[in-house]
């Protein structure tokens, strides 16, 4: 890792990692903060959180010679990395936490509504050859942050760590710790033309489910029945059959059981 710098506060973690790249910062650059007075999710959605509730951070990449259509599997692997450290670190069973596509963490009710615990953001940048010249992916999870401070908006849609775990405390070095242990190996593989496409394929909570999906104003539903290796895209089934790949949306509504 080139560089990994902590920040108690900052407007926003991508922002200084595009800054970083900008200036020559060569790959892995991770910026980390306690708390973003300007955080973004995806959509162009505010992204906040008390100070000290979530693991706010940001990866800088320059994955030479990667397509532009392979910039996906970046944020892909972020997000699965999180997922494995949350699980490990917080002690929570296998399986509690899920991808619901393109890369929000979630849990699952008892009533099978889903519960956001992270959002993933990616931005890249592309070369005169049409290729990834440098790509920052942001992260936010929430981590030590207990229900009674949940805004009142999202308190029906959200969840933490603190709350998954029973509520104990989190500390969020370790689980800062075990993601950059998790995400090493898997862009190292990226950067060898590798990618798991199976077993994110197999982490995705929506795969087998009705859903809707928000992809501009228009609003489709069908079967989810997986995502394409190459894109990264939706694969969604209409009530005739037909499968249509959703290469950018949001699902809006996906229910377990």
């Amino acid at each position: 890792m080139a560089r990994l710098e902590r920040f108690a506060v900052v407007e926003s973690t991508q922002s200084v990692v595009r800054d970083w790249l900008g200036a020559g910062v060569p790959e892995v650059a991770v910026a980390v903060a306690g708390e973003q007075t300007a955080g973004r999710g995806r959509l162009g959605r505010s992204w906040q959180a008390p100070a000290g509730r979530a693991l706010l951070l940001s990866a800088g990449f320059r994955p030479a010679g990667m397509v532009a259509g392979h910039a996906w599997r970046l944020g892909a692997i972020v997000a699965e990395a999180m997922l494995d450290a949350a699980e490990d670190v917080v002690g929570l069973p296998h399986s509690t936490l899920w991808l619901k596509w393109p890369n929000d963490l979630v849990s699952v009710d008892a009533d099978g509504r889903l519960r956001k615990v992270a959002g993933v953001l990616g931005e890249t940048a592309l070369d005169d050859a049409g290729r990834v010249a440098t790509a920052v992916v942001g992260i936010g999870i929430n981590g030590d942050w207990a229900a009674d401070g949940f805004p009142p908006s999202q308190a029906g849609s959200m969840t933490s760590l603190r709350e998954l775990s029973g509520g104990r405390p989190i500390d969020h070095e370790p689980l800062l710790d075990v993601f950059l242990a998790r995400l090493a190996p898997r862009y190292e593989a990226l950067l060898s033309g590798r990618f798991d496409v199976d077993g994110w394929s197999a982490r995705q909570v929506c795969t087998g489910r009705i859903v809707e999906v928000a992809v501009g104003l228009e609003l489709l539903e069908g079967m989810a029945v997986g995502v394409a290796a190459e894109s990264g895209s939706l694969r969604l089934a209409s009530r005739n059959g037909v499968i249509r790949e959703i290469g950018s949306g949001e699902v809006i509504r996906c229910r377990v059981v």
